[in-house]
């Protein structure tokens, strides 16, 4: 079927690339619905089963936790199986982790369905997805395609939720997860019938070239894949680079998708403001992310990716500080949605951009990995804290100063390090 397309719309002009394109854009999308969907179902939860805001939050941060670190080990999955094996099997694990909670009862279940089987489906669909996609299939249009794909994850997560919450006030919180169940079945029948690992697959070749080359080999040995990535993390681990890249990026995960992302609906509760109103305040810092992460992509191509990343941590750290005092009003939570929806992902493409300067192309993807690790453990923290300090403090004020003073503190740390164009000299690696 795919190669019949893929001939057909050749003849018309159109690289089969685009199709699978939009195959991996729908699949970010859904499950970035299944990332988001939680926001809105703290309270049903709480209401329905009398478990408390911090045992919610334990299961949500377990689930931040495994999205990180299963990322730096998809790639090798990716190349050892098929991109489609892999992306049907993610798929088919948040599925069946969203429909298993339709019949949990206990807090234990909630951690293993939405901690653990959601966690690792959503990791394996991760950046990682988008980044192998458009390397494999384009050569031209390339870092268009990735700024796409990574604003539709974060984006993705913030647009569905006016509409669950719509649906979970109106129907209830299965309602919801039924709607992005339909959404996962979608996307994975696009990807079986659509989806395929490499344009020599269907005969054709990258998009910007000529030639058609072989399809990757798939690597045999999945010991020395699963090694990689710690092999990069044990020589990257040696230099201060790293570090700064990895604690940054965890305050950059402390001060988003761990705390407003997961709490905000819960958090503008407290304040009067109705969890369908929160949701649409939600989608419009999603509309000022996208706009926010493509701005960012073409800036880091042209100054100094440090000063950019001080200026974006900078000024989300401000907003975060200035949420309380808005007292949730209309006009207050408009200006800090459009600060802090800019600055939302816009820190990945100078990150990314300075992890290639400092350790070459070759190795830039596996550390990316890792100081993406760091940020879900910083979003982890953030689920996990707040739903804790709200438990304890009956509020989340105390959460948004910390995440905010943190950002100050990660925009001073990124001007420690020195302007550098090359890449950072490697250790030797150990004998």
């Amino acid at each position: 079927m795919s190669t019949r397309l893929a001939a057909g719309l050749q003849r018309r002009n159109v690289h089969y690339g685009w199709v699978v394109i939009a195959t991996t854009f729908l699949t970010m999308l859904a499950t970035a619905g299944a990332m988001g969907s939680a926001g809105v179902m703290i309270e049903p939860l709480q209401r329905e089963f009398g478990w408390q805001n911090a045992d919610i939050s334990f299961a949500l941060a377990v689930r931040l936790v495994l999205f990180g670190l299963i990322g730096p080990f998809a790639a090798a999955f990716m190349n050892r199986f098929g991109i489609r094996n892999v992306v049907v099997v993610a798929l088919a694990l948040i599925s069946a982790g969203l429909l298993g909670s339709f019949v949990m009862t206990e807090v234990w279940q909630l951690v293993l369905l939405w901690g653990v089987v959601v966690g690792l489906g959503t990791g394996m669909t991760a950046l990682v997805l988008g980044a192998s996609v458009a390397t494999r299939w384009f050569s031209a249009r390339r870092g268009l395609v990735v700024g796409m794909l990574t604003a539709s994850t974060a984006t993705g997560q913030l647009v569905f939720l006016p509409l669950l919450a719509a649906l979970t006030s109106q129907i209830g919180w299965r309602a919801a997860l039924v709607f992005v169940l339909a959404m996962l079945m979608l996307a994975l029948t696009a990807v079986f019938f659509l989806m395929r690992d490499a344009p020599a697959d269907v005969a054709l070749p990258r998009y910007g070239e000529a030639a058609v080359a072989d399809a990757p080999a798939r690597q045999q040995g999945l010991a020395t894949l699963l090694l990689s990535p710690l092999i990069a993390l044990r020589d990257a681990a040696r230099t201060y680079t790293f570090w700064v890249l990895f604690a940054t990026f965890f305050i950059c995960g402390l001060s988003t998708n761990g705390l407003i992302q997961t709490h905000w609906i819960t958090l503008c509760g407290d304040f009067g403001v109705a969890p369908v109103g929160a949701a649409g305040m939600l989608a419009v810092i999603g509309v000022f992310d996208f706009v926010g992460t493509i701005l960012a992509g073409w800036l880091s191509d042209r100054y100094d990716n440090r000063w950019l990343l001080f200026w974006f941590y900078g000024l989300r750290g401000l907003s975060l500080i200035y949420l309380p005092f808005t007292d949730f009003t209309l006009y207050g939570l408009s200006i800090f949605a459009v600060f802090y929806g800019l600055d939302w992902v816009a820190t990945v493409p100078p990150t990314v951009k300075l992890a290639a300067e400092r350790f070459g192309p070759e190795r830039a993807t596996l550390v990316f990995g890792w100081v993406f690790a760091g940020h879900q453990l910083g979003a982890a923290t953030a689920a996990f804290g707040a739903g804790a300090t709200r438990t304890e403090f009956a509020t989340y004020l105390p959460a948004l100063y910390v995440a905010g003073a943190f950002c100050l503190v990660a925009a001073m740390l990124v001007m420690s390090l020195t302007h550098q164009a090359k890449p950072e000299p490697q250790p030797a690696p150990a004998t």
